[in-house]
């Protein structure tokens, strides 16, 4: 039997974004995004949590440092996207509607290539009632 265990770090950054289609018309974004549409945006205190999976170290009993995975966060998560305008600040926002499941993507491919198979899971809350998750392709 293998001893696979999960660790999940929470983070939480603040950002704002709107919810705007340039392929719809003004009333079709208002219908289906509502006050989430405007022209200015809104913000969110959007609270990560990476989920990771694997067999801990015989020597460190860690799946992964949790002072590694903390910093990974911060250069590649917290870092660029704290307190920015999503849909302008964040380039793979240039072409895609920062929607919650859209920014769990973007979360996963940016962790992605410093986690490797420990990446289990990325869950982001957006609001009391409102969450996505991803667990990759």
């Amino acid at each position: 039997m293998t001893n696979y265990v999960y660790i999940t770090r929470r983070v939480v950054f603040s950002a704002s974004h709107r919810l705007y289609s340039r392929h719809l018309s003004e009333q079709e974004n208002w219908d289906i995004f509502d006050k989430c549409s405007r022209a200015k945006g809104h913000g969110h205190n959007f609270e990560l949590f990476v989920t990771l999976k694997g067999i801990p170290d015989p020597v460190t009993g860690m799946v992964m440092n949790l002072s590694t995975l903390k910093t990974i966060l911060q250069e590649h998560i917290l870092d660029p996207m704290d307190h920015r305008f999503l849909n302008d600040d964040i380039a793979e926002f240039k072409d895609l509607l920062p929607s919650i499941e859209n920014l769990v993507i973007v979360v996963w491919n940016r962790l992605k290539p410093h986690l490797g198979e420990l990446l289990y899971e990325v869950k982001i809350i957006e609001t009391e009632n409102n969450f996505a998750f991803y667990r990759g392709e």
